[in-house]
Parts: structure tokens; sequence; C-alpha cells
């Protein structure tokens, strides 16, 4: 299985979060990321395993909330 890091604004992408609510999620761990150099990189576990706690959340019947 390959794996692989998505640049900032790929991730935004990805998770169909705006610019400060994925920084947001960068800043509180909420999404993990690396520092490769001056570039921040996510890897494509850390996007997984948000939408897996988000889907898990929704169906423990827990409100997701944004920001």
């Amino acid at each position: 299985m390959s794996r692989q890091l998505y640049s900032v604004q790929e991730g935004m992408l990805r998770t169909g979060l705006g610019r400060s609510s994925f920084f947001t999620k960068l800043a509180s761990g909420e999404i993990r990321s690396v520092k490769v150099g001056k570039r921040r990189l996510i890897p494509d576990t850390a996007i997984d395993e948000y939408i897996e706690r988000l889907e898990k959340q929704c169906a423990d019947g827990r409100d997701v909330t944004y920001g």
C-alpha cells in the first residue's frame, strides 16, 4: 500500500473544510500533520482518521461541530 502526503490545499479539498477551519484543526491536533522543511504536509492516514472520527461521532448520535 502506497502512503501519501498532501499539501494543506489538497487536505482542504479532501476533507471539504475551508482554510480557517482546516488550520484550526491542524493547530489543535485534530488533524495530524508533519513539517518537511518549510512545508506543512498532511499524511493520508491523518485524513482517514479524521473522517473516521466524524463518522463515529455521527453514529454515536453526537453532533459534529465545525470550526
